[in-house]
């Protein structure tokens, strides 16, 4: 063992006139083990909400939509072959889009409603796996009465459950003699859907395709196609292809588009937390600096009896050097492997304090979320490990350069 670093050791152990010494040693460890956690924690839960985010509007929605400028078009088969042409793209189905008024006699609340071929959906999206309670293959079926699916918490505010009647009112209606009336049609519901955003289920619907075509009067026309692609950070590249290809009038959009806003706010909150949690590694720092800066006044004899027994201004520096590297090391090491392990069971953790203290952490009606997110992304954890370990070893330079330029004879020279 090089004999910098066996001294270094030896400082770390403090005698009983050192004790003070050694709590802020302590103390400067925990402040890095609770900086280097808290910050792999925080961005840890950040990385998931904005994952699972991404997975449920992608369960929703396709990857690209392709849409009209003049609204609902015919002929869609042949842009449907045109699409799926282009590589990387794996399926396309179409669908049509409008607002209608949805009511049980007793209540009324608006909706958007689309209709779906369910068989292509299914390529498309993941629709059919929030459906709770029943299925999405029952649009299929031509009864005397259509059916619906319905998001749950709209199912909740209408009082309605699956089987019950609705009445769906567009309305842009018919002209007659008494003028201008809504179009009334009533459906069955077939099944109840649950994403998990509030926003979906408070607001969405489906019916087949054929039967929005039929309430909408349009005949084979629809208002637009969507398209599931195999990468899905290629979306905005295949999006562009596709755009090249189909041309005007129509315009294709992609996820990261459409959803733009949202995600570049959760990355500029990402990247904010990381910078304000990373004080607490700074301070940390700090008290490194401090304890090395008392340990040299302490050690400032062994310092000048080393310096005249052969040792180096290098060697000098090194001691001490080693000795914020240690402390640096171990917080480190130890405050990344508590982060890793508290973010990997974090939702556990979270339902065992919620039911503990009675207090709803995730408020399911605010947040997208149903369940406390948490992903650990390793190139986080390096990032989060490598500035820390960083900053510690910043804060051992000038307590090692003014241990290293310390004059032994100016030192020695009253003892």
């Amino acid at each position: 063992m090089p004999y910098e670093l066996l001294i270094a050791l030896r400082y770390l152990k403090a005698k009983r006139k050192q004790t003070f010494v050694s709590l802020i040693t302590i103390i400067s460890i925990l402040g890095v083990i609770l900086g280097v956690m808290a910050l792999i924690i925080v961005l840890s839960v950040m990385s998931g909400f904005q994952k699972s985010l991404r997975d449920k509007i992608l369960g929703i929605n396709s990857h690209v939509i392709v849409l009209n400028y003049q609204g609902s078009f015919g002929n869609y088969k042949e842009q449907l072959a045109k699409i799926k042409e282009v590589q990387g793209v794996k399926d396309v189905a179409p669908f049509v889009i409008t607002q209608v008024l949805v009511s049980n006699k007793e209540r009324s609340i608006g909706m958007v409603l689309r209709g779906i071929s369910p068989s292509m959906q299914k390529k498309v999206t993941e629709i059919g796996k929030f459906v709770k309670d029943g299925s999405i293959d029952e649009l299929e079926k031509r009864d005397k009465i259509p059916n619906i699916l319905i998001g749950k918490e709209l199912a909740v505010n209408l009082g309605v459950i699956k089987g019950d009647k609705l009445m769906v009112i567009l309305p842009q209606g018919d002209i007659t003699p008494f003028g201008l009336m809504p179009k009334m049609v009533e459906f069955q519901i077939a099944g109840v859907f649950e994403t998990g955003m509030f926003d979906y289920d408070t607001t969405m619907g489906y019916i087949n395709l054929e039967e929005a075509q039929k309430l909408l009067g349009i005949g084979d026309k629809i208002t637009g196609i969507e398209v599931k692609v195999n990468d899905i950070f290629k979306s905005d590249l295949i999006a562009q292809e596709i755009q090249g290809r189909l041309g005007l009038p129509f315009k294709v959009r992609d996820w990261k588009e459409m959803n733009k806003n949202l995600f570049s706010a959760l990355r500029l909150e990402k990247t904010a937390l990381f910078i304000i949690l990373l004080l607490i590694v700074l301070v940390a720092a700090f008290n490194i600096i401090t304890t090395l800066v008392m340990l040299v006044m302490e050690k400032n004899k062994d310092i000048a009896i080393l310096k005249s027994m052969g040792a180096t201004y290098k060697s000098i520096g090194k001691i001490f050097k080693l000795q914020g590297i240690i402390i640096g090391f171990a917080g480190t090491v130890v405050g990344g492997f508590l982060g890793v392990i508290i973010s990997i069971n974090l939702h556990s953790i979270v339902t065992f304090a919620e039911r503990v203290t009675g207090i709803e952490l995730l408020a399911r009606d605010v947040y997208f979320m149903d369940r406390f997110p948490s992903s650990v992304d390793p190139i986080d954890v390096v990032l989060v490990c490598g500035f820390s370990f960083l900053i510690c070893y910043l804060a051992t330079l000038y307590p090692a350069k003014e241990a290293a330029k310390m004059d032994p004879a100016e030192v020695l020279r009253y003892d």
